[in-house]
């Protein structure tokens, strides 16, 4: 299985562009990412602050009639989880069912969709990551990758692991013929 990295500069919000895509029969497995978002958005029509910098991706695949996509759920905040508890000093725990917090602040959010289109299903799985910045939010303490790092925080590499985990885990998962 390999993801298609689509890069943009700038969208509304990559979750939606993954929907344009699916529409318009794009429907390659695929991750989009882009340096900014402007309308992010979170679970239960919760707004995400995007700040520019930080790393803004959806991945996109079919998946059959019959899954239950709440694995994913279950399962995307580990993946997270474990490849950005390489670059913190300290412990990232989950929020369940969609947040990584350091010191009980926000890192990263992750908003998961089910679509149809064409008699067929896709999973959009949302992630959003303070990887340079911390947005400022009256509502909700956040807290950025690089100040609880002694490494250089780089988008594009935390991007490819992603990508890799995310490719491991779908094929195994249509190997097994469990979910997808």
């Amino acid at each position: 299985m390999n993801l298609k990295i689509i890069k943009f500069k700038s969208v509304k919000s990559t979750n939606d562009e993954a929907v344009k895509l699916i529409k318009k029969d794009k429907f390659f497995p695929c991750i989009i990412t882009t340096k900014r978002q402007t309308k992010g958005r979170g679970t239960m029509g919760k707004k995400w602050i995007s700040e520019k910098g930080n790393l803004f991706i959806s991945i996109f695949f079919d998946i059959k009639k019959n899954t239950r996509a709440e694995k994913f759920s279950l399962l995307s905040p580990r993946i997270i989880k474990n490849i950005l508890s390489k670059y913190s000093r300290y412990k990232i725990s989950i929020k369940w069912p969609n947040d990584l917090l350091i010191k009980k602040r926000k890192l990263c959010g992750i908003l998961q969709e089910v679509i149809e289109h064409k008699n067929k299903r896709f999973l959009i799985i949302g992630i959003g990551i303070n990887t340079k910045k911390a947005p400022k939010n009256k509502n909700v303490s956040s807290i950025s990758l690089s100040t609880c790092s002694n490494h250089i925080i780089r988008n594009d590499e935390i991007l490819i692991k992603i990508k890799s985990a995310y490719e491991k885990v779908i094929l195994n998962f249509k190997k097994s013929r469990k979910i997808l």
